[in-house]
């Protein structure tokens, strides 16, 4: 009888192998349900969660990373306090992972720069809005000059937007994950910082 069972079902090298792929391709597969992730933030009282874009996964320095705009609140908050969560879902696979993270903030440095000279064209837009996101508006607005709302901006004319640029780098801490299987659901924690692999009930 041929077994059904994924590799990754109990072995915790696999398991991380298989993070690993799902995080790496969502970086360019604009289909994979791991490329919108669910980034947290906050203190104690206040805890705020938005979907943001998978930018880049490197598994040797266990970092992933996504772009902001250096006005927005949530730069406020991991100034205040950089430890951070992420949370990754894909139903096909049936595979969900947290990430305990602490962001680092790069505005204006080689990182942005490297990151701002591959960010295509159209996706420099966001950045060129007058205030920041999240600003109160009296009636509906991208935030944009009409003529740039129409995408009537050279590339050149983008570059304006680069100050308010921010690469946000995410150091992983630890990572969970669960697997939902009709055998049986598996989870295990990757404690990055005292290299420790636990299996807990999921």
């Amino acid at each position: 009888m041929v077994s059904t069972t994924v590799p990754y079902y109990e072995d915790f090298s696999e398991i991380k192998k298989k993070i690993w792929l799902m995080l790496t391709d969502a970086v360019t597969n604009r289909s994979s349900p791991f490329r919108i992730p669910v980034f947290s933030c906050g203190s104690e009282k206040d805890i705020e969660s938005r979907i943001v874009v998978l930018r880049k996964s490197d598994e040797q320095n266990n970092l992933v990373q996504f772009h902001s705009d250096i006005r927005s609140d949530k730069i406020k908050l991991l100034e205040k306090n950089p430890n951070s969560s992420m949370l990754f879902y894909d139903k096909d696979e049936k595979i969900q992972v947290r990430l305990k993270v602490e962001a680092i903030i790069n505005h204006n440095n080689d990182i942005t720069k490297q990151s701002w000279e591959k960010t295509q064209h159209i996706s420099r837009k966001c950045y060129l809005v007058d205030n920041g996101p999240g600003t109160e508006s009296d009636i509906p607005t991208s935030g944009l000059k009409p003529e740039l709302d129409n995408f009537d901006y050279t590339k050149e004319q983008s570059e304006e937007g680069y100050k308010n640029f921010t690469v946000i780098q995410c150091k992983i801490k630890s990572i969970e994950w669960l697997y939902l299987a009709a055998k049986g659901h598996r989870r295990a924690r990757f404690d990055i910082d005292n290299s420790k692999d636990t299996w807990l009930v999921p």
